[in-house]
Formats: structure tokens, sequence, C-alpha cells
């Protein structure tokens, strides 16, 4: 069973599922679903479509350069097993799963950098607008004693 790609958004397209279109000179498109084969009938670009596979690459959303990825399509090619290797390729792909989970978390990670720079920059901006809404702090013994005073004015005017 041989999966396909979707000539427009890179998604897979399963057997029996989708749309072949064949090109005059012979050439085979596959696409995924009607959505994708009218896009590219009206000629559109993927990679200025904001929900493909490869606008994300172009635009540097996704980690499109990694040696991880060569890794996978290595693995694929059929090899004579013995035990000892079969081990040592299993214990290789978790390791390699890991460090493919920790770049990502890393890329995503340094993609959000300048989001949180932008929203320190607004809170800072909306605390100097709105500064009149904010009260200077007060002393602990200025509060004490503001309160010994309303304490003494209370009980003079009870003596009154």
């Amino acid at each position: 069973m041989r999966l396909e790609k979707c000539y427009f958004c890179s998604s897979t397209v399963y057997p029996g599922h989708g749309i072949a279109f064949v090109r005059n000179d012979c050439k085979i498109f596959r696409f995924c679903r009607s959505k994708c084969h009218k896009n590219f009938k009206m000629k559109r670009n993927p990679r200025k479509i904001k929900w493909t596979k490869a606008f994300r690459k172009a635009s540097g959303k996704d980690l499109a350069i990694d040696t991880t990825f060569e890794f996978e399509k290595k693995r694929n090619v059929p090899v004579k097993y013995n035990r000892e290797l079969w081990t040592n390729t299993v214990r290789a792909m978790k390791r390699i799963e890991e460090i493919k989970q920790k770049r990502q978390n890393l890329h995503i990670k340094n993609r959000l950098k300048p989001d949180k720079q932008l929203v320190k920059e607004a809170d800072k901006k909306e605390v100097l607008q709105n500064i009149n809404l904010i009260a200077e702090p007060v002393k602990k013994k200025k509060a004490q004693k503001i309160s010994q005073v309303m304490r003494e004015a209370e009980t003079m005017d009870m003596d009154e």
C-alpha cells in the first residue's frame, strides 16, 4: 500500500480517496479533496494559501530543515534484520523522536518570543495611559499615624 501526497496541500491521499487529474503530457496530479482540486484549477499558488503545508514551511511556521527528517526517510528502506540491529533501530527511533520533539518545542518557543515582547509593550502603554487610576501606595508608618488620628478623633466625638 503506497500512500500518495496531495499535490496542492501535501497531506496524504489514501487509496480510494481523492481525485486524480491527468494532464496532456501524462503528468498525474493527486488531490486529497475537491478544495485542493478547485484551488489547483484556479491556478493558485500553494505557498500563498495559508492552510497548506507549503505556506507553513515557506513562512517559517513549521520546522522545515531538520536532520531527523532524513532519518525517517532512510528508516523506510527494507533491510534484512537480525535481533541486535532491530533493537538498536528501535532505540534510535525513540531517541530521534525525543530530539525531534525538543527541536519542535524550541522552534515554537522561538516563534512566540516576539509576541511576548509585544504583549509587554502593550501592557506598559496601557499602564501609562491609565496612570491616574493607580493610587500611590501608602506607607505603613503613615497609615498607622492616620489610623491613630482617626481613632483619637472618634473618641473625642464620643466624649462630646
